[in-house]
């Protein structure tokens, strides 16, 4: 790719060679097919466009120093989407199946796979929706699943560097006991409003609260959140957060590091005793926050100027696993042959 400075790629769409489809009709899931085509055919009775029938994946592909190119959690994500399926009744896709496609679309794209040290990755979006036709709410009869991918930089325009965030109660990301644990479009939907709002104020993104008592922390815009405080990893424990493969991932490094991990409800006034935070995810990895401000309350968390030392750690620890500078002792890594 001669024409791509990939240093200054941002995080966004991009033309690829190819895509992967598959295709469930008639109870079963069909083979794989190899698509140069960047548009789909949907009915116009699509569940998936009428009652939100889809879900949809991220995950990432990096090149390491040795040529080789690694998948990180492939297996994860592919039981993620299958949550989400249950969730929304859509027809699960095997993990195998997932996993063929995604190895497959990586493969054809190669040459998009960004080079070692230049700080981008091969971004793979997997997505699965209801393609047959109902009116009337029920699901399905068909379904396509479908794998791009696209070169990408940093998620945040400066990258590794602290970010504010603004405290919203107008608006809730998800109900307790509604779509919140999945990785649907119509979570996202509902947050465009509220990450809109804060842009405008000047701050990286929202910052939820419970929806239920707008005690509790939520989520971080579209990411997890997690703190640190006398060496202990502490994220919350919500029945309407995104189960997040990274924050899964730092877990299990905060514990291998000597820390202890607590998944708990964790107060608004709690964010005053936080030594670091961050807001973690497929896109941004870490994003260490700087503020937390409640402009309803007149008050701002201040937490650290710079990313603190345990963030910096673990963002380098678990990017060394993906780039394969370190071993892959927890088996996270797919290797493509």
């Amino acid at each position: 790719m001669e024409n791509l400075d990939w240093k200054k790629l941002g995080f966004g769409y991009m033309d690829t060679d190819y895509n992967v489809r598959c295709y469930f009709r008639k109870g079963t899931w069909g083979e794989l097919e190899v698509s140069s085509e960047t548009h789909i055919s949907v009915h116009m009775a699509a569940t998936g466009l009428h009652y939100g029938q889809e879900a949809f994946e991220g995950l990432k592909a990096f090149k390491g120093k040795d040529g080789k190119i690694r998948i990180f959690r492939l297996d994860e994500n592919a039981k993620r989407l299958q949550s989400s399926c249950r969730g929304t009744l859509m027809a699960e896709l095997p993990v195998e199946k997932f996993a063929e496609a995604v190895i497959k679309a990586v493969k054809l794209n190669e040459r998009f796979v960004p080079p070692y040290e230049s700080g981008a990755s091969l971004y793979i979006r997997p997505l699965l929706f209801g393609s047959g036709p109902q009116i009337g709410v029920r699901p399905a009869d068909e379904y396509l699943f479908v794998v791009m991918v696209m070169p990408v930089g940093p998620y945040f325009k400066g990258g590794f560097s602290a970010n504010s965030y603004v405290i919203t109660r107008k608006y809730d990301r998800a109900a307790p006991q509604g779509t919140g644990t999945f990785k649907i479009g119509g979570n996202y939907a509902a947050s465009l409003c509220a990450n809109k709002e804060a842009h405008d104020m000047g701050y990286t993104s929202e910052f939820y609260l419970d929806a239920k008592e707008k005690k509790y922390i939520d989520e971080c815009g579209a990411a997890n959140f997690f703190g640190i405080k006398n060496n202990t990893y502490i994220t919350p424990k919500s029945s309407s957060v995104l189960p997040s493969i990274t924050n899964k991932s730092l877990q299990q490094l905060a514990l291998d590091m000597g820390m202890k991990v607590e998944a708990r409800q964790i107060p608004v006034e709690e964010l005053t005793t936080f030594e670091e935070a961050g807001a973690c995810g497929t896109a941004a990895v870490i994003s260490p926050i700087k503020s937390i401000v409640d402009i309803e309350n007149d008050k701002t968390y201040f937490i650290s100027e710079e990313p603190g030392k345990v963030c910096k750690q673990l963002y380098e620890k678990l990017r060394a696993i993906q780039y394969g500078d370190e071993p892959d002792k927890f088996g996270w890594v797919k290797i493509i042959e």
